[in-house]
C-alpha cells in the first residue's frame, strides 16, 4: 500500500515508521489510523522485522493527539468506531513480537501519548511535551488511555494527570517512569537506533519471549505468570538459538543468531 500520511523505512530487521502530516503536527484522522493499521498488519507479517522505531515528522510534534477538526463533528456512533479502530491498532503492535521504540520527538498530547504508550520503550526529546489532556475538550482518552497510563505510572498519579489535562515535560515524564530516556532533539533518533541494536544483538526468539512473558504476566496472578515463565524459558531450550547462544559463551565468540 502507498502512504499519504506515513513513512515506512528499513534498515535490515529494523523500521522506522514515521507519521508524516506535519502541517496538522501529525494528528490522528481516520485516513492516518486506516493506513498505520495497514502499516502496523504489515510490520506483524514481515519475518525480517524485529524492531520498530515509531516518531513524527517535523521538529514539533510526535502525534499531537486525535485531529480536533474531525472528532467535532463524530456522532457517538462514529465515535465509537473510530476509537475501536484506534484501540485495536495500538493493541495490535503492543502483542505482536516485534519490539516497538517510540521516539517521541514533541508534542504527545492525547491519542499520541496513547500511541507512544502503546509501544515497549518510549524515548522522549528534551523539548517534547505530553500528556491526555482530553478532558480539557469535554472528551476522555478512548484508545486506552485510561487503562496503560495508571499500569505505567500508578492509578493515583495517573487520575492527577488525566483529571487536569496537565501538559507535562520531558524531565518529569522521565521522573515518573513514564519514559525510559530524555535526549536532545538531535539525539533522539539515533539514541533510539542505539537502543534498537543493542536489542537486535540479541536472540530473537529470547526476546521475543520475554515480551509475551512480561506482558501476558501483568495480566495475571503471579503464581500464573511464573509458571508462564517457567514455560515459555523452557520451550527456548528446544531452539537452535538457545546452543548457538551457549556454545559461543563456552567458545568465547559472538553468537550468530537465526530466530530458529
Amino acid at each position: 500500500m502507498e502512504y499519504k500520511h506515513l513513512i515506512l523505512e528499513r534498515e535490515g530487521p529494523l523500521a522506522v515508521l514515521t507519521v508524516n502530516r506535519p502541517d496538522a503536527l501529525n494528528a490522528l484522522n481516520s485516513q492516518v489510523l486506516e493506513e498505520l493499521g495497514h502499516a502496523v498488519e504489515a510490520i506483524a507479517k514481515d519475518k525480517e522485522l524485529r524492531v520498530v522505531i515509531l516518531t513524527g515528522a517535523g521538529p514539533k510534534s510526535f502525534i499531537a493527539g486525535a485531529d480536533i477538526g474531525e472528532m467535532a463533528h463524530l456522532t457517538p456512533v462514529e465515535n465509537r468506531h473510530f476509537a475501536g479502530l484506534g484501540a485495536a491498532i495500538l493493541r495490535r503492535m503492543e502483542t505482536m513480537n516485534k519490539v516497538w521504540i517510540a521516539a517521541i520527538n514533541g508534542y504527545a498530547f492525547g491519542g499520541g501519548l496513547e500511541t507512544a504508550m502503546a509501544c515497549d520503550i518510549r524515548y522522549i526529546s528534551e523539548t517534547a511535551k505530553v500528556g491526555l489532556t482530553e478532558v480539557s475538550l469535554g472528551i476522555m482518552p478512548a484508545f486506552r488511555g485510561t487503562q496503560r497510563l495508571p499500569r505505567f505510572i500508578g492509578p493515583a498519579k495517573a487520575k492527577e494527570l488525566i483529571f487536569t489535562a496537565a501538559r507535562i515535560d520531558a524531565a518529569e515524564a522521565a521522573r515518573i517512569g513514564l519514559v525510559q530516556g530524555v535526549f536532545a532533539p538531535d539525539k533522539l533518533l539515533p539514541a533510539a537506533k542505539e537502543l534498537a541494536a543493542k536489542i537486535l544483538a540479541n536472540a530473537p526468539l529470547a526476546v521475543a519471549f520475554s515480551k509475551s512473558a512480561i506482558d501476558r504476566g501483568l495480566q495475571e496472578d503471579f503464581d500464573r505468570a511464573q509458571a508462564q515463565e517457567i514455560d515459555a524459558a523452557s520451550i527456548l531450550f528446544s531452539t537452535e538459538d538457545k546452543r548457538e547462544g551457549l556454545t559461543a559463551f563456552v567458545e568465547k565468540r559472538k553468537p550468530t543468531y537465526k530466530g530458529k
